[in-house]
């Protein structure tokens, strides 16, 4: 299969999903909906597989396989011509990640066929009388198309070289006045478009049932021109935390603890105190903008669990205002926020009172869609 590269498109926002999870990050077992799609195909031994995505999850996907890795566009079909300037072999192969049932029969016909056509194409016949507005139209003249579907990289590349938005490869060939070529389908290869389409998919396994945790810490020294902010509450205590951005200690904490559990890097990475769009920011739409993509990627969390170690200012007067705040930030119950408060016991910098630590420890689970 050295002449065959494999594209697979996984770089859609699931808007018609309607979940917090994005399909492509739906579970199987242990593995994202993308990772088993490709794997599924590593059978083939293709000259190499493609996975577009968005520009965002290229760096988290990385760390799962070393497939290559091509930044998605506004459509599917700018995602599908930016993979194929990547692409190098007289043939390509592209599968949309949300038909990921892979049905190999059907595949091997699809290849089987390459000599046959500048396009290939698996196809259903329509056994449902049809209409096309109010009358009857011939239902063996219609013909439900999936992927993957196999064309000449040339051909299409010259194909999609156009403002016009084409929904699958054949179409576009078809435009350009090139052959395709249909072979049977297959009933199992359903496309995920809504949520509910996850009960016609039989090769979904329910994810495995796994805890993931992560820890996170944050120090800052006192700055008495600033505003006392921890956990999202405002404390009056006349100084606040030095900082690039409003010094939140406690938010800044679980964020890493957030990341540290999805294996997603660190506060940092994401919020560089180089960044003058941070500066002063608050901390609470930083937590946000992750317990988003945490969702989105396919976990639940779990629970929060943080210690804010500080001789100075008091923090119980103010625990019950920051599990309020933060549970509602992360889109859990208040039971499942826990905040704790220690000093250090006249010790170190914490004791002179100069500053303070906080601890945070979160934990995740995939998202159990089966339940839903």
């Amino acid at each position: 299969m050295k002449e065959i590269t494999l594209v697979l498109l996984a770089a859609g926002n699931s808007t018609r999903f309607a979940q917090k999870v994005k399909k492509q990050w739906l579970y199987s077992g242990d593995k994202p909906l993308w990772l088993m799609v490709a794997s599924e195909f590593e059978c083939y031994d293709f000259a190499k597989i493609i996975v577009v995505s968005s520009i965002e999850e290229i760096k988290y996907m990385q760390n799962f396989a070393n497939y290559e890795f091509v930044a998605g566009g506004d459509s599917r079909q700018e995602s599908l011509k930016n993979a194929l300037l990547c692409v190098d072999t007289k043939f390509v192969l592209v599968n949309d990640v949300a038909r990921c049932c892979i049905d190999h029969e059907m595949a091997d016909r699809v290849i089987g066929a390459r000599e046959l056509g500048d396009c290939i194409v698996p196809v259903l016949s329509v056994n449902d009388t049809v209409y096309f507005g109010s009358s009857p139209i011939n239902r063996d003249e219609l013909k439900i198309i999936q992927t993957p579907q196999l064309s000449i990289t040339n051909m299409l590349k010259n194909a999609l070289d156009t403002d016009f938005q084409y929904t699958d490869e054949s179409s576009s060939m078809v435009a350009s006045g090139h052959k395709v070529h249909f072979v049977q389908g297959s009933h199992n290869a359903h496309k995920i478009t809504s949520f509910s389409d996850i009960r016609k998919i039989p090769c979904l396994k329910p994810p495995v049932q796994k805890i993931m945790v992560g820890f996170g810490i944050d120090t800052h020294t006192f700055d008495e021109t600033k505003m006392m902010v921890l956990g999202g509450a405002n404390i009056e205590c006349g100084f606040g935390l030095k900082a690039h951005s409003d010094g939140d200690a406690a938010i800044h904490a679980i964020i890493d603890a957030l990341l540290g559990a999805a294996g997603m890097g660190d506060i940092g990475e994401y919020f560089p105190d180089t960044d003058s769009s941070y500066k002063d920011i608050d901390s609470k739409g930083l937590l946000k903008s992750i317990v988003e993509k945490i969702y989105a990627y396919g976990f639940e969390i779990n629970n929060i669990d943080i210690t804010i170690v500080a001789q100075k200012p008091k923090i119980t007067p103010y625990k019950s205002e920051m599990r309020k705040v933060l549970a509602n930030l992360i889109e859990i119950g208040t039971r499942f926020v826990n905040i704790k408060a220690t000093t250090s016991e006249d010790v170190g910098f914490i004791g002179r009172g100069e500053g303070l630590t906080v601890h945070a420890i979160a934990s995740l689970s995939y998202k159990n869609w089966s339940k839903n």
